[in-house]
């Protein structure tokens, strides 16, 4: 039969432990939180060393969706961003597209 103290210390022990996994895990959200905020480069380099269990243990989905949530209705004109072509890896500015004619913009992946 186990006395009132040691059940009392275990109980203390067992709180402790579980205050602390409640706190890294806050930590842990909030670290990928914030590179979810950063570059793309950042963001593939944190999730580059991050172990598989982890995708089960925190809401990557959800908070990715927050994350990257756009300020762009239907019907708005898009935000003027330079990116990279594929054929020739130089910067390439979208509003230097649309002057010369209409611009449709395909996000996805066709593989």
């Amino acid at each position: 039969m186990k006395t009132p103290i040691k059940r009392w210390f275990r109980n203390r022990w067992l709180l402790r432990t579980c205050g602390v996994l409640v706190v890294l895990w806050i930590v842990f959200v909030g670290y990928i939180d914030w590179a979810m905020h950063q570059s793309p480069e950042v963001f593939g380099h944190v999730m580059m060393h991050m172990p598989m269990p982890a995708y089960f243990l925190f809401p990557f989905e959800t908070m990715w969706t927050q994350a990257r949530f756009g300020h762009v209705n239907p019907g708005d004109s898009a935000p003027d961003f330079t990116v990279k072509t594929l054929e020739i890896k130089t910067p390439m500015q979208l509003g230097s597209l649309w002057t010369e004619k209409p611009v449709v913009l395909v996000f996805g992946s066709y593989t």
